[in-house]
């Protein structure tokens, strides 16, 4: 068993989290919105209250993870930081930490220029420091689909 960290656990993060749950994974979800914790805590995921905007949000709840899922392909906010400037700050932050790999959500509503962005800095992050990272970027308007491709990419990250 491993816990996984879902950084952006919206409605398809907590249709991730529960097929996480039911291959023996304990999750931790992310939230801006505290008023969803209980929601997620009703479906068995750890639920914290993190901003990825503000990455001193989110770093504490790293403690204790092996995977963490950066699922911002449709977030709100600053997404070219979401995908670049921040997402570089986390990636230099999880060498530190007990953070095994990363599963990067590399398809969505975002710009597909800053997807790119995001998904080279995985590749050069996973390659600098040999930390396993895998890129989904299957279609996420197929629910299903997206699930599985994401769950599998976080069994390929902690089988490396």
């Amino acid at each position: 068993m491993a816990r996984v960290l879902i950084v952006g656990c919206g409605c398809r993060g907590t249709e991730l989290a529960e097929a996480l749950l039911e291959r023996g994974h304990a999750v931790r979800g992310t939230t801006r919105d505290a008023s969803r914790l209980a929601a997620l805590e009703a479906r068995g995921i750890h639920g914290v209250t993190a901003d990825p905007d503000r990455l001193a949000t989110l770093v504490p709840h790293i403690d204790g993870v092996s995977v963490l899922c950066w699922l911002m392909a449709s977030a709100d906010g600053d997404v070219a930081a979401l995908h670049g400037d921040r997402l570089e700050s986390l990636l230099d932050t999880l060498v530190d930490t007990h953070v095994r790999g990363l599963v990067y959500e590399a398809a969505g509503s975002v710009e597909p220029s800053l997807l790119e962005r995001g998904a080279a800095l995985v590749r050069m992050a996973g390659e600098t420091y040999r930390m396993p990272a895998e890129l989904v970027d299957h279609d996420p308007a197929d629910h299903y689909g997206w699930v599985e491709a994401t769950a599998a990419a976080v069994d390929r990250v902690l089988a490396a």
